[in-house]
């Protein structure tokens, strides 16, 4: 495979981009993302009570969508280091007392062992080389509790020189060049390695994205 390097990487969006990330999401896929992340989001199947890990929580929108199905009771924790995309999260979650937010990354070592139900990560793990990819993924096991479980929002992994048109020019032309290199690899496989057992998935567009959910032994 290719080597790249996380300077190729545009998971780390600033600038007009990050400050309109919502609006540009809701354009480019011509106002299909809000209802396909809404089922995305109840497709994690969250219960009252839970407590989530938001990797690359971004502007806040996917937290106040979870917020609701954990309740009063449970919480949801959102790691983000981009200072637009905080801005907008400490904004659009003001008064939520289940949400909060902490400047961490997530490709670094991280002090949560054990400790939540859910780990969530949204179009942010094929921004990153193989290495960090990994580093993730083990941040997200270590954080699990037993039974817990790893849900990726992401690329499905296929063929793309076999897909349409309009999804090659998109992950060859406009997404990350790293899209492609994580769409090759065998996600399962990945997470295996690292102690995940046991696997769900949920395809939209397609069959092109996948909400992949891969559970702690």
């Amino acid at each position: 495979m290719k080597e790249y390097k996380q300077e190729d990487s545009k998971v780390e969006v600033t600038g007009f981009e990050a400050r309109y990330y919502d609006l540009l999401m809701n354009i480019v896929t011509l106002g299909r993302y809000p209802s396909f992340i809404r089922q995305a989001i109840a497709d994690l199947h969250l219960k009252p009570g839970e407590k989530v890990l938001d990797f690359g929580a971004g502007t806040g929108r996917n937290a106040l969508l979870m917020a609701p199905y954990v309740g009063e009771c449970g919480h949801i924790t959102g790691l983000e280091i981009g200072e637009e995309m905080k801005a907008q999260f400490a904004r659009k979650t003001a008064g939520h007392e289940n949400i909060s937010l902490l400047d961490r990354r997530i490709d670094e070592p991280l002090p949560f062992e054990g400790s939540f139900d859910v780990v969530f990560i949204s179009f942010v793990l094929h921004g990153f080389v193989q290495d960090k990819r990994e580093a993730i993924i083990q941040n997200a096991h270590k954080a699990l509790k037993p039974g817990g479980r790893f849900a990726i929002l992401d690329y499905a992994n296929f063929d793309v020189d076999q897909a349409p048109w309009y999804v090659r020019f998109g992950i060859r032309k406009a997404e990350c060049p790293l899209a492609e290199d994580f769409i090759n690899r065998d996600t399962e496989a990945m997470l295996r390695s690292h102690g995940f057992a046991r696997f769900e998935a949920s395809f939209y567009f397609g069959g092109h994205l996948r909400l992949l959910k891969a559970y702690k032994a």
